[in-house]
């Protein structure tokens, strides 16, 4: 069955994003070969076992060599379907072109990461389809949530000839990939398209504007009981949810904001506007501080990235800090804010203090205030996690949380304490990469096709079927 090709809605001209330029850009055909033929197409290749869904990295790379484009994208998107997105997002330094062996040798490693794009955006605007989808089986799953987990399990589902719904809450699909990943990396309408392939591979829908909760009351609600009665399967790829506040005086108003959200409007939505903003302070040491940070130093912004701890310890890689100082963000560390200070109505410091706050119970008023410094900022984004999106999972009965908030579920199948209800993705690593969250959604995919083929009395499923 030959699916017809999907469009979504495009998104809003005149976003920020649009005025970032490519941190990598995609490799013309004389690129793709020269580096390719770099390559040492290694035996017991080391990037292979670094990268979580396990792509035969030295084949693809030896067929786009050959110029077998198409046939190197096949082996890509039979690991990994979003491997356009994880070729764009993916920290390859610390995964694949991080454990590549040219690293000992002090030579550059090979940039799979861009090779791994070249390959899947060549064959794509190519055609034809890459893969076939089974025959119907006649069994059909809900993903709740239109991140990067569900969208990838549901391409696998699709495959295997089972009809896959997506309902997700936001009126833009996509999650992490569409309004989540620094613009200098990967744009929305890219992921976008990618998205857009993926539903085109079999029986897939996509819901959006649809809440999944325990009890539905209002229009755009679906109860969870429905969902079970209505497929045979469900899979939650909830992502994280809202952005945690620091709880300190003057934090509610214009001019703070959570780090995720402001991506998010960075990346989607027109209407924001950054005028007068010349100063910002972001506080947190992960990633998510340090693509902020560099969004803003590229944009032209002074920016501070205020951290409570030492450099050496901060959770966010080290390639990420440094692209973001060679963009012109500073780091403050040893510092927690205190206070957000502001003149008429709108931030203009953030006040911070030093991290030990035992020493400034200790010090004397008067040296505790003078400890305490005021880092110019007229706009401030929170970058110190986020909450867990609990509820939407407790409401399918059987479904436990762990004490971090996180879906517990059984690692081989990724199969909840519910047996028709599976989970992957930020909701149970409680925050990863997007190649994790294909990795696991394909573990899932695998158990829920097994489970639901005995549960209808058909053949045990066959091996997946391997690039050429």
């Amino acid at each position: 069955m030959t699916q017809a090709p999907v469009r979504l809605s495009p998104l809003p001209s005149g976003r920020i994003e649009e005025r970032f330029e490519d941190k990598n850009p995609r490799y013309t055909e004389a690129e793709a070969l020269a580096e390719a033929n770099r390559c040492l197409y290694c035996v017991d290749a080391p990037c292979i076992k670094a990268c979580p869904t396990a792509i035969d990295i030295p084949t693809f790379i030896r067929k786009i060599a050959t110029g077998q484009v198409k046939g190197a994208a096949r082996t890509i998107l039979t690991a990994n379907l979003l491997g356009q997105s994880c070729g764009q997002a993916c920290p390859v330094e610390v995964l694949c072109a991080g454990d590549c062996v040219y690293n000992a040798w002090g030579r550059e490693p090979i940039a799979i990461g861009r090779l791994q794009r070249y390959a899947v955006e060549a064959a794509l605007a190519r055609g034809p389809a890459l893969f076939q989808a089974k025959p119907p089986t006649g069994r059909s799953a809900a993903l709740v949530g239109a991140g990067p987990a569900s969208i990838a399990a549901a391409g696998y589902l699709a495959l295997e000839g089972h009809r896959a719904v997506i309902y997700e809450r936001k009126a833009i699909p996509g999650g992490l990939n569409t309004l989540g990943i620094a613009p200098y990396k990967m744009k929305g309408h890219e992921a976008l398209r990618e998205l857009e392939w993926v539903l085109s591979l079999g029986d897939i829908e996509l819901r959006t504007g649809v809440s999944v909760v325990e009890q539905a009351t209002a229009p755009g609600e679906v109860a969870a009981r429905d969902l079970l009665a209505e497929h045979d399967a469900v899979f939650l790829g909830l992502g994280l949810g809202d952005d945690a506040r620091l709880g300190i005086p003057g934090e509610d108003g214009e001019g703070v904001v959570g780090a995720t959200a402001f991506i998010e409007r960075l990346k989607a939505d027109p209407r924001l506007g950054l005028t007068g903003v010349r100063r910002a302070a972001v506080v947190g040491g992960g990633n998510t501080a340090l693509d902020v940070a560099h969004e803003l130093a590229l944009l032209g912004v002074d920016v501070a990235i205020v951290y409570r701890r030492s450099e050496a310890e901060m959770s966010g890689y080290a390639h990420e800090l440094e692209g973001a100082r060679i963009a012109g963000a500073r780091l403050i560390e040893n510092r927690v804010p205190v206070e957000v200070v502001r003149e008429g109505g709108r931030p203009v410091a953030l006040r911070v203090a030093p991290a030990d706050a035992g020493a400034r119970r200790e010090a004397p008023q008067g040296a505790a205030q003078a400890a305490e410094e005021l880092v110019p900022a007229d706009l401030i984004a929170v970058a110190i996690g986020q909450s867990r999106a609990t509820r939407v999972a407790l409401a399918f009965e059987g479904v436990a949380l762990d004490a971090r908030g996180r879906v517990v579920v059984d690692p081989a199948t990724h199969r909840t304490g519910n047996p028709r209800v599976y989970s992957g993705g930020d909701c149970v690593n409680g925050g990863k990469e997007v190649v994790n969250a294909v990795a696991e959604a394909k573990i899932a995919a695998r158990a829920m096709h097994e489970a639901m083929m005995q549960r209808a009395g058909g053949a045990a499923p066959g091996p997946a079927p391997q690039g050429s």
